[in-house]
């Protein structure tokens, strides 16, 4: 019994170790089940009940109002929009950079819509992507509600890969100056790939990457924090990134 005891003995770090990475693995795997579970509710929650609420609520054609309604909502029920603090972090960005050309990546209700729109300059324009067709549906008609014509936005109907490689169209000359994402955390790399390979991001871009805690969004800070001739991280409110896009001319290719 002893000399069995002897001979496990130098084994056991090598059994705790393997058993700690085991049980790590394990609970990364039921965060991530858990995530999109809770993600889908919230979105159908979106849907269902946060716009019936805003719709019915607010006074039409005013963005204020619909923001502030809203928030309100948010304060007793669940909603799947970013809240007021990284609501104001975004205007601030929006009034600042005064971008012509913004890309918004998730839609969700439209909060993050309207407030982009209310600090648009006045020749700015929004194409807001969504892959359901029933959210889209519902954050359009709150668009509108809030007082904005067509011609100042466009929703996207599909993913952000599809919405992304037939981009150039709707940009006609233009390059983005403005890119928000808050869809799914693992194409965010992915879709930053695909808008550097097509030349689709003006010299002076600005990144807003919202839900950075979750492993899609640490990947693409992992790239970005590895380019500093390409991207510096300007500043961070919760867990809403904002990242400079600063050199003079456009990637030549996604490794350059």
């Amino acid at each position: 019994m002893v000399s069995l005891l002897l001979i496990s003995l130098p084994l056991l770090p090598v059994v705790i170790m393997a058993t700690t990475l085991c049980h790590s693995r394990m609970l990364a795997l039921c965060r991530r089940v858990c995530a999109k579970v809770l993600k889908f509710f919230r979105g159908k929650v979106c849907v269902s009940s946060t716009h019936a609420y805003v719709f019915s609520e607010c006074t039409h054609g005013q963005a204020a109002s619909v923001i502030d309604t809203f928030n309100l909502y948010a304060k007793t029920h669940a909603s799947f929009s970013i809240g007021s603090e990284k609501g104001e972090f975004v205007d601030e960005v929006v009034r600042r950079e005064a971008p012509l050309r913004v890309l918004e990546l998730g839609m969700h209700c439209g909060y993050t819509s309207v407030r982009i729109l209310r600090q648009l300059p006045s020749s700015g324009r929004l194409l807001t992507v969504e892959l359901d067709p029933l959210t889209a549906e519902k954050g359009e008609e709150i668009i509108l509600v809030a007082g904005f014509k067509s011609p100042q936005f466009q929703v996207l109907t599909c993913s952000s890969a599809e919405a992304i490689s037939n981009l150039a169209p709707h940009l006609g000359e233009s390059c983005l100056d403005l890119i928000v994402m808050d869809h799914d955390p693992e194409q965010y790399l992915v879709d930053l790939l695909a808008l550097q390979k097509g030349k689709l991001m003006s010299p002076r871009c600005v990144l807003l990457i919202n839900g950075t805690l979750q492993n899609g969004a640490q990947a693409l800070l992992e790239y970005v924090t590895a380019k500093p001739q390409h991207y510096s991280v300007v500043q961070q409110i919760k867990d809403m990134v904002e990242i400079h896009y600063h050199i003079s001319t456009h990637f030549k290719g996604k490794d350059s």
